[in-house]
Order: structure tokens, then sequence, then C-alpha cells
């Protein structure tokens, strides 16, 4: 049975949870603007002395993403709460020091590689694997591009470091790295995804999640409610983010359709 929370707030079930994983895009912030009443549940959980963590499928190291917010206004004790898929796919990455890989994603994502950048090649003919962190900026709507693209590669492994398949930017909805790796696979090729709904980034995240009582605030279905039901952690659903369009109809189809179980929903996030 799902509950909203609306008029209650998630005050209402704070005593119940010791930790709180927490979506950054689309909870926190729009990729524009951080949302004040989010920022203001961070300041009560802090108060209450409830672990928190600022879960995120950036393609980047954490700490590029703790200076984007704290650009947007987040203060530095709040944005060191952030942990990334980007950090979660390092450990192994770094151990690919003899390889040779073709980035696919944006300019932006290439501090994630700066260690190893030497192992980048400019040609998709000579990779040993495929670096998936995004789409390219030239190629941000046509799907069809990367089809081509992956045609005759998919015998090499590709590493997804995001597995949003789509995000708002304010009002304006973009594709991912998780919906490139979608077509890579859907023309035969094997995928390693870093990042939610898998369990590695909760382990790699929190230090001992044993006898932890833990809740999963996300707006994605594909994402931060699969990824808590996979961990048999409670969840909670934003409804005003990537799903909004959904939510006008019935919301319990909308859960069988992702294959999910939701324990509560709120429009926003808020105390």
């Amino acid at each position: 049975m799902t509950s909203n929370l609306d008029e209650k707030g998630l005050r209402s079930i704070i005593n119940e949870y010791d930790l709180f994983f927490i979506d950054v895009w689309g909870v926190l912030h729009n990729g524009i603007n951080l949302f004040q009443n989010s920022v203001e549940v961070l300041e009560k959980l802090e108060e209450n002395k409830k672990d928190y963590i600022l879960l995120t499928n950036a393609p980047r190291p954490n700490q590029t993403v703790i200076e984007f917010l704290k650009k947007m206004g987040l203060d530095k004790k709040k944005a060191q709460h952030v942990y990334t898929s980007g950090q979660a796919a390092l450990d192994q990455l770094k151990t690919m020091n003899s390889q040779k890989f073709f980035h696919v994603g944006p300019p932006r994502d290439f501090d994630l590689f700066k260690t190893f950048e030497n192992q980048k090649v400019e040609s998709i003919d000579s990779c040993d694997f495929l670096l998936c962190t995004g789409l390219f900026e030239s190629h941000h709507e046509d799907l069809e591009y990367y089809e081509k693209l992956f045609f005759n590669h998919i015998e090499k492994k590709m590493i997804c470091t995001n597995p949003d398949l789509i995000v708002d930017r304010g009002e304006v909805r973009e594709f991912c790295a998780g919906t490139i790796a979608k077509i890579f696979e859907k023309l035969g090729g094997k995928v390693k995804y870093f990042g939610k709904p898998y369990p590695e980034i909760y382990k790699k995240a929190f230090d001992n999640l044993k006898n932890k009582k833990v809740i999963c605030i996300g707006d994605s279905l594909n994402t931060d409610i699969k990824g808590a039901n996979m961990q048999n952690f409670d969840s909670l659903l934003i409804s005003s983010g990537i799903h909004k369009n959904e939510m006008n109809n019935s919301v319990k189809e909308l859960f069988k359709k992702h294959n999910v179980d939701v324990n509560y929903t709120q429009k926003d996030l808020k105390w």
C-alpha cells in the first residue's frame, strides 16, 4: 500500500529510518536551481542526527558534483554528502590501465578519466572497450546515430557510468547515458552499469548497511525506486520529477508497468 506524504511531510516518518539515500537531480535541484524545501529537509535530517547520502547517477567524480552543488548555493557541509555513479565506476576503470577506450559523451565528463586519459582513443575502431557517460553534444537527440556507430562493434564491452534514461533540465527533457547503453544492448552488446539501481553503488556509498533501516528518495521508478526494491529498502517517489506526466493516470498501473513497489509518494520533497 502506497501512502502519500503531501500533507504529513517527511517529518511524519523520520523516526522510522536510520539512513536516507536522496537523489540529487529531480529531488534536490532541476539542473538549474536548488529546491529550497529539499535543502530544508537536509537541515532537518542533520538536526535529528540522521545519516543521509546524496546519491546520484552522475558520470563524474564526487568532487566535481560537490563543486557544482556549492556553485548552486548548497553549503559545503551538505555537499560533502555526495556519492556519484562515476565515483563508483572509477575503481574498476583504474584497473583497466592496459586497455584503450572510446569515450561516448560530452567534453564536460572528461574529468572522470583524467588519471588515465592516455588510454583514450579518437576512433571507435581502435578501442578495447566503450566508456559511455552520455551523448555527444553534436548528436544529443539523434539516437539513430548511435545505432550506426555501434553496429559493427557490439563484440566490445561498454561501461555505462550513468544508468539514467532521461533527465529534466528545467523544463527541457534530455537523454542520458542509460538510453545509449540500451541501444548498445538492443544491438546485442554487453553493458556493465555503475549507479542506481545496481547494488554496488549503495555498498560503496555507505560503509556499513547492516542493521540499518533505509529509505531511498528519488523521482525515477527505473533507478531510485527499483534500486530500493532490489536492496529491500523502503522508497519515496517524488512525483513532480520525470514521471510527472504519467502521475495523472492510475499510479497502481504505473508502478505495475515498471514492476516496482512504492512505499510513499510526495509531489516535492518537503519536511
